[in-house]
């Protein structure tokens, strides 16, 4: 999976970052445990990605670089199924097809 630059870096800056990433952690988590596919819960985490990336990026350094850059909306959505694999449950396993001749 590619992320793009502004993904990155909040990724990045998760791994410096121990408690924002154990937030993160558990917010997948607890998204995840509701019903719908993943492509739903991704949606969900990527408004709220949004949200923490412009407030972050006026407090840290690493994002603040961004910060004049940010177009009026990015999408955050690669980073958000990027997490979900991560750290969300792990998919389903299909049924076997019943391939009788």
């Amino acid at each position: 999976m590619s992320l793009n630059r502004y993904e990155q870096a909040v990724f990045d800056y998760w791994g410096r970052q121990p408690d924002e990433l154990r937030h993160w952690q558990a917010k997948v988590i607890e998204s995840t445990r509701g019903a719908g596919g993943p492509g739903d819960h991704a949606r969900v985490l990527e408004r709220e990605l949004w949200d923490y990336f412009v407030e972050r990026s006026r407090h840290v350094p690493a994002l603040r670089e961004f910060q004049a850059n940010i177009p009026r909306r990015l999408s955050l959505f690669n980073l958000a199924e990027h997490i979900i694999r991560l750290w969300g449950p792990p998919p389903r396993p299909r049924k076997p097809v019943d391939r009788a001749v």
